[in-house]
């Protein structure tokens, strides 16, 4: 099996197994308890939480574990949506191509009296920071961008963007569920108020991620119950998972540079195979991408078809079509850098790490290249773009 699915999740590390068992093993108390073993419990947690902060430049109090990456985004965004209602500001920036975390909780935002305006990122998926700066008004309560989108893989420019709202006197808040583990991070120097991250995506466990708010920002409870993470979110910690998540996210930290080399020179590779793919097209920015991230489009064909013969072959890939989720709709992130309808359901992303070789790489050249052939001489509406009768998109 080739697994090139990295941006859905991703194996956990060896690290992070061990020091999950290890937990569960030898200190699986509850926290909160006043005997030793909740102590040792709490001791690990805390140790845990300092680590994390370390790695993304950020003080131990101003990291609140949550079960993932939507938890702290939605958590993130109301919070800073009730901060700026207080002061009479209902205005929030955001993008046209967020994680439906963020966009869903700004449309319950919108019907809550809030008016959200979605910037457009244009055909390589970004925005500048002029164009946050041009949008922030007087009553603008939040600006939340991602740091690198989760299907193209552009990464945005948040170390200029965080100053801009910093200046205006803004939260800015990042969904970095993408970029944790794999680009460097430093919320103090980047001027970051707000982030999201998720370990299952810089292999660590599923269910279990990071809020960081800066020192200073009141967060609103999305779960009543408990006094745990100082008061801001309820219920026992999953200390195993969290553990985890430290150790996978110290592991990624501190081998960042040489597995962006490695896994950048395969996704090249990869790109480079895909473009003599005739009626073909890259998505997302050529250059300021992450480092395991290909998207591509391909004409005449259907994205779901291509991905269940890649996984007659052993490949496990995504696509940009919602077709497995029960949706005909194609992605909105490909709609919202300019592809049409047609062309958007024929996406492939495949996402690699530093598991993956060079083999890989020309397995899934031979595998795509031929199932897209396969594919488009099956194909009516291909046949009739061959001879003229329609015109090609790409």
């Amino acid at each position: 099996m080739i697994y090139a699915d990295n941006a859905a999740t991703t194996q956990m590390s060896k690290a992070a197994i061990s020091a999950m068992l290890n937990c569960m093993e030898e200190t699986w108390g509850n926290p909160s308890s006043l005997y030793g073993l909740g102590q040792r419990a709490k001791e690990i947690l805390e140790d845990a939480r300092e680590r994390i902060a370390a790695c993304i430049g950020a003080s131990p109090k101003e990291i609140t574990f949550t079960s993932g990456g939507s938890e702290a985004d939605n958590q993130a965004i109301r919070s800073a949506a009730l901060l700026g209602a207080q002061k009479g500001k209902r205005h929030i920036i955001s993008t046209a191509f967020e994680h439906h975390a963020v966009l869903h909780t700004l449309k319950k935002l919108e019907g809550e009296g809030f008016e959200v305006e979605l910037l457009p990122v244009g055909e390589l998926g970004t925005v500048t920071a002029q164009q946050v700066s041009e949008a922030i008004r007087e009553d603008t309560a939040l600006v939340t961008i991602m740091y690198a989108n989760n299907e193209i893989g552009s990464v945005l420019p948040i170390s200029e963007i965080g100053p801009v709202c910093r200046e205006r006197g803004v939260l800015f808040h990042t969904d970095a569920v993408q970029a944790a583990g794999h680009l460097p991070i430093d919320v103090k120097a980047q001027n970051i108020d707000m982030l999201s991250l998720s370990a299952h995506k810089f292999h660590g466990p599923k269910g279990i991620g990071v809020l960081y708010a800066r020192r200073g920002i009141s967060l609103t409870n999305l779960i009543e119950g408990g006094a745990q993470e100082r008061g801001k979110r309820a219920g026992t910690e999953n200390v195993p998972a969290i553990v985890g998540m430290a150790a996978a996210l110290e592991e990624a930290c501190a081998h960042m540079e040489e597995n962006a080399a490695k896994v950048s020179a395969l996704r090249d590779r990869l790109i480079a195979g895909l473009s003599w793919i005739p009626h073909a097209a890259l998505n997302g920015d050529p250059v300021n991408r992450l480092p395991g991230n290909v998207n591509f489009c391909f004409e005449g064909i259907e994205g779901e078809s291509l991905l269940l013969l890649l996984d007659d072959r052993g490949i496990c890939a995504s696509s940009g079509s919602a077709c497995t989720s029960g949706s005909l709709d194609p992605s909105h992130v490909l709609l919202a850098i300019g592809r049409p309808h047609e062309v958007a359901h024929g996406s492939l992303r495949l996402s690699l790490c530093g598991e993956n070789t060079e083999a890989d790489v020309e397995e899934i050249l031979r595998a795509v290249l031929e199932i897209v052939g396969y594919l488009r001489n099956m194909s009516p509406l291909w046949k009739d773009k061959v001879s003229g009768k329609k015109e090609f998109v790409l």
